[in-house]
């Protein structure tokens, strides 16, 4: 049997590709959330508070056509941590085409995610993808 908060894991990556962001914020967020971005782009940085998180995810839907995609590997997680083992891919309306692993680390704080932190594989592959 899943932990809870592997299931609840798995229902925010559901609800993502799906641009279900009110089940994102609803569900899946703590009010006051820490998303940690990692590289050189303009989608880098740290969003802090449920509003800025929610509009990065909407960003990342718009600039590739809604076609931005996670497909799980694995997930694991206990009442306080999680960690998901995932492929990303997506598109630009250039021709820019992006696949890479990474490794989305969380806190959990009653039973939503509080803090998170991306690491990709090839950050450099995501930073020209952004860009």
């Amino acid at each position: 049997m899943a932990h809870r908060n592997e299931a609840r894991f798995r229902g925010g990556y559901a609800a993502f590709p799906t641009g279900d962001m009110d089940a994102l914020r609803n569900e899946f967020l703590t009010a006051d959330a820490v998303w940690h971005q990692p590289g050189r782009n303009p989608q880098s940085g740290d969003y802090r508070g449920i509003d800025e998180v929610i509009a990065s995810f909407a960003k990342s839907m718009e600039l590739t056509g809604g076609n931005f995609s996670v497909e799980i590997h694995d997930c694991l997680a206990n009442d306080e941590h999680g960690t998901v083992l995932a492929t990303v891919r997506g598109q630009r309306p250039d021709g820019r085409t992006l696949e890479d692993n990474y490794v989305h680390v969380v806190h959990f704080r009653d039973g939503r995610v509080a803090e998170s932190w991306i690491h990709s594989w090839d950050q450099h592959k995501v930073d020209e993808f952004w860009a």
